[in-house]
């Protein structure tokens, strides 16, 4: 399925073309059929010679609806160029002319209008002068007929010349990510909300659950339709009408796009390369304010130039375009700029989100240059490098055909560039840097914890701001490279790292175990040393913090666990009166030491008495 797009100035005779191929009218408002004008997007559609069914869509020609042509132009394969022969090439023909240039519509058709209205001599100095036009564009050499929508003279050779444009023009790709940029919300009476757009990327099914984004709504499709036909599936390249459950049409508007819930995120800024069109009256500045404009987005932003101050006519620029508001758009798609007056760049997307690049900045534009114009396998390693990525999205962050992305990543896989956790694929460089970085806080917290033999893995996570199961990529990475150790209870140390006690320090510590074995089931709980040694012996293994300022030396506490476990398979089970008389202590050691062990999951508390616990309680 395919779709041509009008493009023309305004009363060139662009939906009296239309409705004479297709017997519809695309002119849909009351305005438009009261004034002869297009105002906003118009659809039809027909059948050509070949069998082939394509979808129009209809723009307006009028400077003042330029945005709702741009949101007509996204998406379509074949221009179908209107020039009235008794006007020829007029500012919207060239402006238009320029918006196809800039969005790399793949062909096109001139068509040329009205020729009952001139003579034979007349019609080819339009012609002549529309191949000037026409040269150096993208429809440079496209094949143009003359036409009448009174007549109906050349209507026949058009729909052939449509046809044989067609045969070159290469099929919507499915990336297994359906995109439906919406051009029209309504509610139809007695089935709901409808929304209307160009479908690309992937196919849509009936029954699906979709999301919107900006917005982040869901709905389910209720039913689909194509060209008034009610369908079960659509695939890309299709006009589509969607009907929904679960949301109301007053909450969708053009701009928002249809997609699979989590395939899209809102974007507030891209890197795009930037052509500036060749009728541009001023070059475009760095930092201007421009309206960006893709598909049906739009939004205003700031032009960040990163390669030159200022981007004259006819040029290109590496730009970054910080937007006020988010929209929905991927990379590969293509945006156009616009001032209040004109059309000033154009160009395709190479990232979403971007973090703030440095101008004038080299490897920053060598890597940008990669994402446009390098193999798949580099473009996916530069992108890894900026942080990890489900291997599922892969197929349309590199915007490929699954086949061509499932090779790419075993091209880098192959290449050792990048690696595989999971269903989750890590540049290697960037495992290794935040593993560095995993190590710095590591080293960080025991220069501040000096007594510490381990940094705790959730606060070096957090330190680290990464993920669990990124963090654990990265830790497994710097383990087998030997820069961390794993320690006792999941700690992590620098490799050969031993906590090295002070005298000051080792005598403190030798007289507190003492005291704490001369006071076997009654240890001291006065003049404790500091916290920091308090943490050393207990992660050392050498005393137990029970809690309530109560610490056991590690061998005592050992064998009072044992006592506890041989009396409880003896009597079945423990009281705190029991547990007191049994180690012939008071009653604040007793239950700091059974609050302990139920802690430690040995015990548990039934009523006043302890048990013990099952193996299966004590795993689980």
């Amino acid at each position: 399925m395919y779709v041509i797009g009008t493009a023309g100035h305004v009363d060139h005779g662009k939906s009296a073309l239309v409705r004479v191929l297709t017997g519809i009218d695309p002119d849909r408002l009351r305005e438009e059929k009261e004034r002869g004008l297009t105002i906003d997007l118009g659809f039809a559609w027909l059948t050509l010679p070949s069998g082939r069914e394509v979808s129009i869509v209809d723009v307006p020609g009028h400077e003042r609806f330029i945005k709702n042509m741009l949101a007509g132009a996204g998406g379509v394969d074949l221009a179908l160029l209107v020039v009235a022969a008794d006007e020829g090439p007029m500012p919207q023909t060239r402006e238009h002319l320029a918006i196809l240039d800039l969005l790399d519509v793949p062909a096109g058709v001139v068509a040329l209008t009205k020729c009952d209205l001139v003579d034979e001599e007349y019609a080819a100095l339009v012609e002549a002068e529309v191949d000037d036009v026409l040269s150096g564009s993208r429809l440079a050499g496209a094949p143009r007929v003359r036409v009448s929508a009174l007549s109906g003279e050349g209507l026949a050779a058009l729909l052939a010349a449509i046809d044989a444009a067609l045969d070159a023009t290469p099929p919507k790709r499915n990336l297994g990510r359906p995109r439906l940029p919406i051009d029209r919300a309504f509610t139809a009476q007695g089935f709901g909300a409808v929304v209307t757009g160009t479908l690309i990327d992937g196919g849509l099914e009936v029954g699906q659950e979709v999301e919107f984004q900006p917005g982040g709504l869901r709905a389910r499709i209720r039913g689909l339709q194509r060209h008034r036909s009610k369908v079960q599936r659509l695939e890309p390249g299709t006009r589509a009408a969607v009907n929904l459950s679960g949301i109301r049409a007053e909450d969708l508007r053009r701009g928002m796009v249809l997609s699979l819930p989590g395939s899209l995120r809102p974007v507030t800024a891209v890197d795009v390369l930037l052509r500036a069109p060749t009728m541009l009256t001023h070059p475009l500045a760095h930092d201007s304010g421009v309206t960006f404009l893709s598909a049906t987005s739009e939004s205003e932003g700031k032009v960040r130039l990163l390669d030159r101050d200022e981007l004259p006519p006819g040029q290109e620029a590496w730009a970054q375009v910080v937007l006020a508001s988010p929209v929905a758009v991927a990379a590969r798609d293509h945006c156009i700029l616009r001032t209040p007056n004109e059309t000033v760049a154009g160009g395709r997307i190479v990232s979403v989100n971007p973090p703030r690049r440095r101008r004038f900045h080299a490897p920053v534009l060598q890597a940008l240059a990669r994402q446009l114009q390098g193999s798949p396998s580099e473009r996916l390693a530069d992108l890894l490098a900026s942080g990890p990525l489900d291997r599922a999205a892969v197929t349309g962050a590199l915007a490929l055909e699954p086949a061509d992305a499932e090779q790419a990543v075993a091209e880098a896989l192959s290449a050792g560039v990048c690696t595989r956790a999971g269903e989750r694929l890590y540049s290697t460089a960037w495992l290794d840097a935040s593993g560095a970085r995993a190590l710095e806080a590591v080293q960080e917290f025991l220069r501040v914890n000096a007594l510490r033999a381990a940094a705790p893995r959730e606060h070096v996570r957090s330190s680290a701001r990464l993920d669990a199961a990124t963090f654990d990529a990265v830790v497994a990475r710097a383990l087998g490279a030997g820069r961390l150790e794993e320690r006792t209870g999941g700690g992590l140390a620098p490799r050969g790292y031993r906590v090295a006690l002070s005298p000051t320090q080792e005598a403190e510590v030798g007289r507190f175990l003492a005291a704490l074995k001369a006071g076997g089931f009654s240890p001291p709980t006065e003049n404790l040393p500091a916290p920091a040694v308090l943490a050393y012996l207990v992660e050392q293994g050498l005393a137990v913090d029970s809690g309530a300022g109560v610490f056991f030396d590690a061998g005592v506490f050992q064998a009072m666990v044992e006592r506890v476990r041989a009396h409880i398979i003896q009597h079945g089970s423990l009281s705190l009166a029991e547990a007191r008389d049994l180690f012939g202590t008071s009653r604040k050691y007793a239950q700091a030491f059974l609050e302990h062990l139920d802690a430690r999951r040995v015990t548990r508390r039934e009523g006043d008495v302890r048990v013990l616990r099952e193996p299966a309680e004590v795993t689980r």
